[in-house]
C-alpha cells in the first residue's frame, strides 16, 4: 500500500512485477530480439524492433566509438533497455527502476569505467596526455589536470542522477495527480474532474516522450565519452 508519493520508488510496494523480475524479463527479452535474425526471417516487427539499434549505429559512425570492437551491440543494448525500462515504470502497479540511482548507476559506471580502463591499457601515455588541454600556460598545468581528473571523475555520477531525476520527476507529478484525480471523483465538481483527466492524459503522453528521450541521451552520452579513448585519437 502506498502512504506516499515516495513510496513509489519502494520496490516492496508493487505486487504486479518486482525489481528483479522486471530487471531479468528485459534483459532476456532484449537478448532474444537482438539475436532472433539467427533463425527467423526478417519481418516488420523485426525491423521495428532493429530500429533503436540503426538510430544508435548512426550516431556511432559519427564518434570515435565506432572503432571499439563490439561497442555499438553495447551501447544499442542498452539504448532498448532503457526503453523498456522507462516505458514499463509507466504502467500501474510496475516498478520504475530506472528511478532509483543504484540502478542507473550500476549501467552507467561499467561503460565508463571500460572506456577508461581499456583507453588506459591500450595506450597509457595518450590517455594520461588526455588530462591536459593543448596550449595551457605551464603554471597552470598542475591545476588543469586535477580539473580535467575532476570532471572526468564526476561523469558516470552526472549521467546517473539526470536519468534517476527525469524519470522520478516525472512520476512524483503522475501520483500527484492521480491522488487528486482519485479523490475529486467523488468531491470535486465535474468540470474540474474532466480538467485533472486531461492534465493527467496529457502528462502521461508526456512522460512517454521523457521515457524515450532520456534512453536516448543516456546512450547518446555514452557514445560521446568515447571519443575521448586513445583508439580516436
Amino acid at each position: 500500500m502506498l502512504v506516499d508519493i515516495f513510496s513509489s520508488f519502494d520496490d516492496h510496494n508493487f505486487v504486479f512485477m518486482s525489481f528483479y523480475l522486471l530487471m531479468w524479463l528485459c534483459t532476456l527479452t532484449i537478448i532474444a530480439l537482438f539475436n532472433m535474425s539467427f533463425w527467423i526471417a526478417p519481418t516488420r516487427w523485426s525491423f521495428l524492433i532493429n530500429t533503436p539499434k540503426s538510430i544508435i549505429t548512426a550516431q556511432l559512425t559519427r564518434s570515435f566509438g565506432i572503432k571499439l570492437g563490439g561497442f555499438i551491440n553495447v551501447v544499442s543494448s542498452l539504448f532498448l533497455l532503457l526503453i523498456l525500462l522507462n516505458l514499463m515504470g509507466l504502467i500501474p502497479y510496475v516498478f520504475s527502476v530506472t528511478s532509483h540511482l543504484a540502478v542507473s548507476f550500476s549501467l552507467g559506471l561499467p561503460l565508463w569505467l571500460s572506456l577508461i580502463i581499456s583507453g588506459a591499457i591500450y595506450n597509457p601515455s595518450s590517455a594520461a596526455a588526455s588530462l591536459l588541454p593543448g596550449g595551457a600556460p605551464a603554471a597552470l598545468n598542475p591545476f588543469l589536470v586535477l580539473v580535467e581528473t575532476v570532471s572526468l571523475c564526476v561523469r558516470p555520477i552526472t549521467l546517473s542522477i539526470r536519468l534517476v531525476a527525469n524519470m522520478s520527476a516525472g512520476h512524483i507529478v503522475l501520483g500527484l495527480v492521480g491522488t487528486y484525480l482519485s479523490s475529486g471523483f467523488f468531491i470535486y465538481p465535474t468540470m474540474a474532474v474532466a480538467s485533472l483527466v486531461f492534465i493527467q492524459t496529457f502528462y502521461f503522453m508526456f512522460e512517454i516522450g521523457v521515457a524515450l528521450i532520456q534512453a536516448y541521451i543516456f546512450s547518446l552520452l555514452v557514445t560521446l565519452y568515447s571519443d575521448d579513448h586513445p583508439a580516436g585519437a
